[in-house]
């Protein structure tokens, strides 16, 4: 491409940005703040929330570990025969 045309998209993009801007409400910093608080609260309580109940089903577990003791193995009901004595 030569050096003195440019690109139509390019020139396209320059209109538009030339063009009139759309008038921003003036109200609009203060509503990005609220809806941003409240995203902010709303992810901290989830978080929260998950961190809790990670906790319960974890002292759960260690609750029925600690009374079903499924490591150890169970005693045997019958005896092995004796032979070879």
């Amino acid at each position: 491409m030569s050096v003195g045309r440019r690109d139509p998209r390019e020139e396209q993009v320059r209109r538009m940005l030339d063009g009139p801007h759309p008038v921003l409400p003036p109200d609009l910093a203060a509503r990005a703040v609220r809806h941003g608080g409240r995203r902010l609260r709303l992810r901290r309580a989830a978080v929260r929330t998950a961190a809790w109940l990670l906790g319960l089903a974890l002292a759960a577990f260690l609750v029925w570990a600690g009374v079903e003791q499924p490591w150890a193995t169970e005693p045997a009901q019958v005896t092995p025969p004796l032979e070879g004595w």
